[in-house]
Order: C-alpha cells, then sequence, then structure tokens
C-alpha cells in the first residue's frame, strides 16, 4: 500500500469570523481526523503557529483524494507520495545493475 505525506493548511478566509463558530468548526474537523485514523491515517500534527500542519496516511491515490474531499472547502493540501526505506534500497539495487 502506498504512503503519503500531506501538508494541510487551514483555509483562513473560509473559517467564521465568530469565535463560537470557530471552535465549533474546529472541533468538527478533529472529529473527522479520528475518524480517518481508523482509515489509514498513521500520524497528524499540527505547527506550532497554528493552521498548518501535516499527516502521514497509507492508501491509493483515490483513497487519499476522498478521504481530503470531505475537508475542502475549509482545509488546502499538498500530497506526496513516500518511499519507504525497502523501496529506496531496491531502486539503488535496480540502478547500480543498470
Amino acid at each position: 500500500m502506498a504512503k503519503f505525506l500531506i501538508l494541510w493548511r487551514v483555509d483562513t478566509m473560509r473559517v467564521p469570523e465568530n469565535i463560537k463558530e470557530q471552535m465549533t468548526l474546529s472541533a468538527k474537523l478533529l472529529d473527522m481526523v479520528k475518524e480517518d485514523f481508523k482509515k489509514g491515517l498513521l500520524d497528524w500534527g499540527e505547527f506550532v503557529g497554528g493552521n498548518v500542519g501535516y499527516a502521514i496516511a497509507e492508501g491509493t491515490e483515490q483513497e487519499i483524494a476522498l478521504t481530503l474531499a470531505k475537508y475542502m472547502p475549509y482545509v488546502r493540501f499538498k500530497v506526496k507520495p513516500v518511499l519507504s526505506l525497502s523501496q529506496v534500497e531496491e531502486v539503488m539495487k535496480t540502478l547500480s545493475q543498470a
């Protein structure tokens, strides 16, 4: 199964100005993250200062796209596929035999 590094950023232009509404939205988004741990999310964190963070997830490209779609329009993403140590070693082995 493929692994992905997901960098996320809250679109602050979409966040309500009212602090109570902000907290309601934040709680809803965090509940969604907790659910995603049951579906392939391996790690999640927010960088100090807030509104920006990362996640690491396993799945197919389609599964990751579907998972991230539910956070829009409040969160924007940059997604990068990641090779494991053994995958990098296999690439190096193949290249050395060429």
